[in-house]
């Protein structure tokens, strides 16, 4: 943002956020970080990362070294609100106003851990759950065919209740455009469909009350059936590019409205794939065979060949989250850990060999043997890992928290063990675990504004977890979930 909106805004969260901080303090008002990381005994924090990438993230959420001198001369951290507005005030920083580091200090403080507050509830499983970019819209597919569109700003207002087309198994994935007006839903199947959410229409019946428009990604050579895992629009909106079951990424020309490109990516299924950046020249993979690869848009002419490969989980990908800077990805593997990846430390070799251990399992049904926990990949090439959750029968999710409020300082994921689960992305502590479900959480996902986190599971309730500064609910959501504590 320009100067004059970051000082405005700067300044109005400030204001509001003085108030959360004397009523934290003062009457013990709620949970911040702190006392979230107080509660994790356990969880030992990792050694600090020695990478770019913590120094980039500290400049982001730290702030400016004179509002965070409690002692002339002496730099403390963590720095209270009030401090820093003292600081402020005083001019302390020559700027006489916030930074977004400063900003991003203290909101990211406050995690959105009070509740949880009931969005929603279904007698069917919850596979995917997703803001939109601006914080307006929240999309939940549901396994029984239902995908349900809610206006986060009218107070959760039930704004298109979709009843999907020719389902198969459940709804693996959905995708809202950029601009906000299509989503285009995925299952085991060749065909995504696409569906318009501005139209008036609040039941979307395929082809009964609107047209769910079919997009045909099978290659008319082989005629095979194959399902589709993943599927993401491209930053303009004119394309769509999935991950498939028979080993494919798949990109879709929706102006031309054909099949554009197919490329055999892996040796196994394609369980994600996204974007690395806006410019969308870069495409992360993610598959069963174990690599993360690397795909240059400019270089497709090369169909199976990518511009790297980087290494390290022993077990299948499920979920593949971008920093949204071209460099740095994390990955949630079923080798139950989170990865965190610089694409400047991939290699060229992709023929080695995924299997390491001389164990058999299967994700979908057994527990992760006990023997594989403490393997190391030979040529692993993360920068990080992080542990604690668990990835078992179904592909679960994971993500960076959001840079506008938090500098992205965090890592969050579901788990099988029905609990969201919030990292430390520097030092890899486990700050904070929510717990209310009843069955594995697929799919989390942290408001890119606001201290809100919403969760969905497989026990079929949408629940949002939030920091309001009173400690009262907020007004959208009268009722409150009191089935788990929160620890």
């Amino acid at each position: 943002m320009n100067g004059t909106a970051s000082g405005a805004a700067a300044g109005e969260m400030g204001y509001a956020m003085s108030r959360l901080e004397i009523e934290s303090e003062l009457c013990d008002g709620g949970k911040s970080i702190h006392e979230a990381n107080n509660n994790q005994g356990s969880n030992k924090p990792l050694n600090y990362l020695d990478n770019e990438i913590a120094q980039v993230t500290r400049l982001r959420s730290e702030p400016h070294e004179r509002l965070s001198q409690a002692v002339p001369g002496r730099r403390e951290l963590p720095v209270s609100t009030v401090k820093m507005l003292a600081g402020r005030e005083c001019n302390y920083s020559g700027r006489g106003r916030f930074s977004s580091a400063d900003c991003c200090h203290v909101l990211s403080r406050y995690l959105p851990v009070n509740g949880p507050w009931l969005v929603d509830q279904l007698n069917s499983r919850a596979y995917v759950s997703q803001f939109s970019a601006d914080g307006s819209l929240f999309v939940a597919g549901f396994q029984g065919s239902q995908i349900r569109i809610y206006n986060v700003d009218q107070g959760w207002k039930l704004q298109k209740n979709i009843l999907a087309k020719s389902l198969r198994w459940t709804v693996t994935d959905t995708s809202l455009s950029p601009d906000q007006h299509y989503l285009v839903y995925a299952s085991m199947s060749p065909i995504v469909h696409i569906v318009n959410v501005r139209s008036t229409e609040i039941e979307s019946l395929a082809n009964i009350t609107e047209i769910h428009e079919g997009l045909d990604f099978s290659a008319d050579d082989d005629g095979g059936s194959f399902g589709i895992f993943s599927v993401k629009f491209s930053t303009d909106g004119r394309e769509v590019v999935a991950g498939s079951s028979d080993d494919s990424i798949y990109v879709y020309d929706l102006e031309a409205n054909k099949l554009s490109l197919r490329i055999p990516a892996h040796t196994s299924d394609v369980n994600t794939v996204c974007f690395a950046d806006e410019t969308g020249n870069l495409i992360y993979s993610g598959s069963d065979d174990t690599f993360c690869k690397v795909w240059d848009r400019r270089c497709f002419a090369a169909k199976d060949k990518s511009v790297g490969v980087l290494m390290g989980h022993l077990e299948g990908i499920t979920f593949i989250d971008s920093r949204g800077d071209g460099r740095y990805f994390i990955s949630n593997g079923k080798d139950q850990t989170i990865k965190l990846w610089d694409i400047r430390r991939m290699s060229s070799n992709t023929t080695c060999s995924p299997s390491f251990g001389s164990y058999e399992w299967d994700y979908r049904w057994m527990d992760y043997p006990q023997q594989a926990r403490d393997m190391k990949h030979p040529s692993d090439r993360s920068v990080a890992t992080y542990r604690g959750h668990s990835v078992l029968r179904t592909l679960i999710r994971c993500y960076f928290s959001p840079a506008y409020s938090t500098g992205q300082k965090y890592i969050y994921t579901g788990s099988h063990n029905s609990c969201v689960y919030i990292y430390d992305l520097v030092s890899g502590a486990q700050v904070a675990t929510l717990k209310h479900h009843k069955s594995p959480v697929r799919d989390c996902s942290w408001h890119p504004n606001y201290p809100m986190l919403v969760s969905s599971s497989w026990d079929g309730d949408i629940v949002k977890w939030e920091f309001p500064g009173g400690g009262e609910p907020p007004s959208s959501s009268k009722k409150r979930v009191r089935r788990r504590r929160i620890y």
